[in-house]
């Protein structure tokens, strides 16, 4: 006798998303062009107060461009601008996968497909990122985000994983 091939098991209201095997080029150049918010010029001082590990200055400048680079993505992937799919060389599976459900929630509730965009009243505006390093190999990220009149913040954590900054926590207050 067979197993039935429908076993229902206790995740399955959670949607399972495809994880592509190429991405190809960046695709966060695809799009329209994303306004980065430049970072504050600090003192001296300031910036040893924020990081638990030294930092020089170039290094900290290319990581805070990236960082908000990825940010924007990835409210605009929870806002339903992007697809998922654009982020998936900076995430960790887990952070993919949390992103993908969120992206789905919120396009299940204006009633369109995740990823495909379109008219929305309200637009996420990352407006500030703030950076502490706290190793060599990792960083948390804070960012302030506009939608219209509201601001949200996110918070994320960055981990050097195979040579490459990929968010390995992120969350949405």
């Amino acid at each position: 006798m067979t197993e039935p091939h429908n076993v229902v098991t206790l995740r399955q209201w959670e949607p399972e998303t495809p994880v592509a095997s190429v991405q190809g080029t960046l695709a966060l150049d695809l799009g329209p062009l994303v306004e980065v918010p430049e970072p504050h010029p600090r003192r001296r001082d300031d910036a040893a107060l924020l990081d638990v590990v030294p930092v020089d200055l170039v290094r900290r400048r290319r990581f805070e461009q990236h960082a908000a680079r990825i940010g924007a993505a990835l409210v605009e992937i929870v806002g339903g601008d992007r697809p998922v799919s654009q982020v998936l060389r900076w995430t960790t599976p887990e952070v993919y996968q949390d992103l993908a459900r969120r992206a789905h929630l919120v396009a299940r509730a204006v009633g369109r497909r995740p990823g495909t965009g379109g008219l929305q009243a309200v637009r996420p505006q990352l407006v500030a990122a703030h950076t502490s390093f706290v190793s060599e190999s990792s960083a948390e990220v804070s960012l302030h985000v506009r939608y219209g009149e509201r601001s949200r913040a996110v918070a994320a954590r960055f981990e050097l994983i195979q040579g490459r900054w990929q968010v390995s926590a992120l969350e949405f207050a």
